[in-house]
């Protein structure tokens, strides 16, 4: 007899994990081994001797290290753990990072019952899995087609700004004109341009105010 696939749970919102466990639990082949409240949880989990869980479900924002995190942990350690994302954030952005960082899979919450026991069973033979509107957003991408706008944490928005994009930004709440700007970073005033439409798109503002606000809100000044 084959043996059961074996599943750890990785949510900071406790209700939502005994949801999961619930729907895992109707199916035979399936069990769960433990569930984590943080990601570093979930990797002293793991990094414990005679610990295993065939798949991992895991949540993106969670205390100590984020879903982001735990990823790069299994990466940096070579592992081929089979990791489920599932979030509340449908940014393709956030999906792609996910991708390139081993996930096997990616979850809307609002679509978990739906779908997380055909995900498991799908990534458990080695193959990815989409809850529907992430498929669509994928598809929309290979095809060409205009991607909305999705939700995404602002910190990671904010990291996704390289080191010099981060200057431009201290410079801008500093209220410098492009000019200074060009100036104080020994650039042309089209590069600052540039990096000015970089910012506005990759925050999803429309103005230097809006630029403004993230800075403050990170600290970068």
């Amino acid at each position: 007899m084959k043996d059961k696939i074996s599943v750890h749970v990785a949510d900071d919102h406790k209700i939502l994990i005994e949801g999961l466990i619930a729907v895992i639990k109707t199916e035979e082949n399936l069990e769960v081994s433990g569930y984590s409240l943080t990601g570093k949880q979930v990797i002293d989990w793991f990094e414990t001797k005679g610990n295993h869980a065939d798949i991992l479900i895991l949540d993106i924002t969670m205390p100590e290290l984020d879903g982001f995190e735990v990823l790069k942990h299994f990466q940096r350690k070579r592992s081929n753990q089979k990791v489920i994302m599932l979030s509340s954030y449908d940014d393709i952005k956030i999906v792609d990072e996910t991708i390139k960082l081993g996930a096997y899979g990616y979850i809307s919450k609002g679509n978990a019952g739906e779908h997380i026991v055909k995900a498991i069973k799908r990534v458990a033979s080695g193959r990815l899995y989409y809850s529907d509107d992430i498929q669509s957003l994928l598809l929309k991408r290979m095809t060409g087609a205009k991607i909305p706008v999705g939700d995404a944490p602002e910190d990671f928005l904010f990291e996704k700004l390289s080191d010099r994009e981060k200057e431009v930004l201290r410079l801008v709440t500093l209220e410098y004109s492009t000019s200074e700007i060009a100036d104080s970073l020994s650039v042309s005033h089209h590069t600052v341009e540039t990096y000015r439409r970089k910012m506005l798109k990759k925050l999803n503002v429309k103005s230097s105010v809006g630029l403004a606000m993230y800075a403050v809100k990170f600290k970068v000044v």
